[in-house]
Parts: C-alpha cells; sequence; structure tokens
C-alpha cells in the first residue's frame, strides 16, 4: 500500500489516543500484601510436593541459601544449598538464585563475579532435591565471560525450547542502559545454542526513571499473552513493571506497558524484583523485596502481593475492580490499532 500522509496522519492520532488513554492509569498500590518477616533481597518461591522453598540474595553468605514453609507464615532458618567448590570460580556477589523444576531435576539460575575475569555473570546448577545440595553444572558463567550479566530466568516456550532470559549489565555499556536479553539454551540448561538477543532496553518503559533493568520474569496470561515482569526506579523508588510480547514469541517485538504493576506510595514502601507462585488458596501472589533500600528500623524483607490475571494483563487484587479492566482493554485495542496502522506506513 502506497504510504501516504493520511495514513500516517491517522497512525499519530491513534498512538496520540492510546498515550492520552493511560494518563489515567490508576497506580497499582497492595493495601493487602503480606511481609513475611525473612531479611532477604531478589525472593524466588518454588513449591513443590507441599512445601515452599523461598531462594534470594543473602540466605548464605558466600555461596546460596533458602528458607521453607508450608504455609507461607512460618518460616525455617535459613538452610545452605550451594557452597562454592570445583569446578566454580566465584569471589563474591552471590546474587539472585532462581530454582526450577525441570525435566525430574532442580536448576538454581544464579549470579556471581568470577575470579577469573572479574565479571558477573549467571551460571546454572543442579540437585536432585529443592533444599540441594547443589552442584554446578555449567563452565562456569552460561551468559557471556566478557560482560557483566545479572539475574537469569528460565522461559521453557510453546515447542519445548529452553531459553534464559538475563539482565546485560548497564556497567558494561557505554551508554549506561541496562539491556533485557534472552538466548536458547541446550537441553541440559549447560549452555547457549543461539546468539543472544537484545529484547528491550531500561529506557523503553515511559514509567522507568532509571536505566537499568533488572528480575525479569516470564508469565503467560490465561488469554495466552506473554508477559514479562522486571524492574527498574521510578518516581516513588524501585518498581515492578510489565512488558509484552507482540507476537507472544519470547523472541518477538516486546512493548512496555504505561503503569507499574507495583510501586512505592505513601501507604507502602518500595519494592521489586519480582517473581509469581501460587498460594495455598490458589491466589496468584507476586513475591518482592520492600524496601528496596533497608535501614535497621526498615529492613528489606520478601513481601507477598496477591494479584489478578484479568487476560491481557496483571494487576494488583486490590486493584481489580471493573475500571481497571476497562482501561486495559481499550489499551490493548488501541495498541493493536495503531501496531496495525505502523505495519500499513
Amino acid at each position: 500500500m502506497k504510504k501516504t500522509g493520511y495514513v500516517k496522519k491517522i497512525t499519530a492520532a491513534l498512538l496520540g489516543v492510546a498515550l492520552a488513554v493511560t494518563s489515567f492509569g490508576a497506580t497499582a498500590l497492595a493495601a493487602d500484601a503480606t511481609d513475611t518477616g525473612v531479611r532477604v533481597r531478589d525472593p524466588f518461591v518454588l513449591e513443590h510436593e507441599g512445601t515452599y522453598y523461598m531462594y534470594g540474595t543473602g540466605l548464605a553468605w558466600g555461596g546460596y541459601g533458602c528458607v521453607y514453609s508450608a504455609d507461607l507464615k512460618n518460616w525455617s532458618d535459613p538452610v545452605r544449598v550451594y557452597s562454592p567448590q570445583g569446578a566454580c570460580d566465584g569471589e563474591g556477589d552471590w546474587w539472585a538464585p532462581e530454582c526450577h523444576e525441570y525435566q525430574d531435576n532442580f536448576y538454581l539460575f544464579a549470579t556471581y563475579r568470577s575470579a577469573a575475569t572479574g565479571k558477573r555473570g549467571v551460571a546454572v546448577f543442579r540437585s536432585a532435591d529443592p533444599p540441594g545440595p547443589f552442584e554446578i553444572i555449567s563452565d562456569g558463567h552460561v551468559t557471556p565471560k566478557d560482560h557483566d550479566a545479572i539475574d537469569g530466568t528460565l522461559y521453557v516456550d510453546e515447542k519445548g525450547q529452553p531459553w534464559m532470559v538475563y539482565v546485560g549489565e548497564w556497567t558494561c555499556n557505554e551508554d549506561g542502559v541496562g539491556d533485557m536479553m534472552a538466548a536458547k539454551l541446550s537441553d541440559d540448561l549447560t549452555r547457549f545454542v543461539s546468539e543472544p538477543v537484545l529484547l528491550f532496553r531500561g529506557t523503553d518503559a515511559g514509567w522507568a526513571k532509571g536505566k537499568f533493568t533488572d528480575g525479569p520474569f516470564l508469565y503467560k496470561t490465561k488469554t495466552g499473552r506473554l508477559l514479562m515482569l522486571w524492574s527498574c526506579t521510578d518516581r516513588a523508588g524501585y518498581a515492578v513493571g510489565i512488558a509484552y510480547s507482540s507476537n507472544g514469541r519470547i523472541d518477538g517485538k516486546w512493548r512496555q506497558q504505561p503503569r507499574e504493576l507495583y510501586k512505592g506510595s505513601k501507604k507502602n514502601a518500595d519494592g521489586g524484583h519480582g517473581m509469581l507462585f501460587t498460594a495455598p488458596d490458589g491466589t496468584l501472589t507476586l513475591a518482592i523485596h520492600s524496601p528496596n533500600s533497608s535501614t535497621e528500623d526498615n529492613p528489606t524483607t520478601a513481601v507477598f502481593v496477591p494479584v489478578a490475571d484479568i487476560g491481557d494483563t496483571l494487576v494488583t487484587k486490590d486493584k481489580d475492580n471493573l475500571f481497571v479492566r476497562l482501561y486495559y482493554r481499550f489499551y490493548f485495542m488501541f495498541m493493536k490499532l495503531a501496531a496495525t496502522f505502523e505495519k500499513i506506513c
């Protein structure tokens, strides 16, 4: 079709209307959030046979640890799940361990700083049981060894192909902007079998006032939309936003939702590095650490926030109402129309 000024004007008008609609979106506060009391950053919760295992930064110094609970209220003392040994050349920055069940084993995707390269990267560890002990199965960092990379997470696509989604840190980019990256993994999860692809950058979201990308977590809604939770700073501090894939694939075009899923306010502290799990009563739950800056009087802990899957996206339970549902319905309608006109132009 011929590119005309008329079509371009329609495209601009639709994008303008979509932008105007987003300005009325309510912030997603969490009045019913639960403070676990567990002092940890980057919490990741795995349920296995009725027990909830929570991994995170700071539960074991010089390695990785977890706590566990049957009811999400009474938590064990920290248990060390991995101590550096053998093939691991880690010397610090033992960050953000995530535990995923995959092909009858349990895998930690976790960050550490290499003594050999001085770079942070993500390695893969395996165990037969959630509390370990885990052993490293990758050849050191799976992520590129010449670049700082953190916060690796596992995603298995509709064809059964495993991927690692991870943060390409701002510390190694000349412009100081962080990247969200993805690469295909081998079936045993020990190495990349494709070149990493850029999904989006830390400056792509309108709500984000920082330049970094933290804590990716993938989730498919009940209508099949592929979402990614990720964190950056906004005007109120650390926050959790949502990106979505335009074609439902991990390597599709990622667009940023206009409003945060979770943000700080006068009623609640900031927080981020979110992931999702299902509570014993069936409630979809967001796990974050909050507040981001810990003090003696207000330490950083794992906080659980009930959320609702409303079809195309997620909202916190206290914001699940008709207005918000209509807002997002019209928002995605406008974005679909805008994408159509972009292709025409």
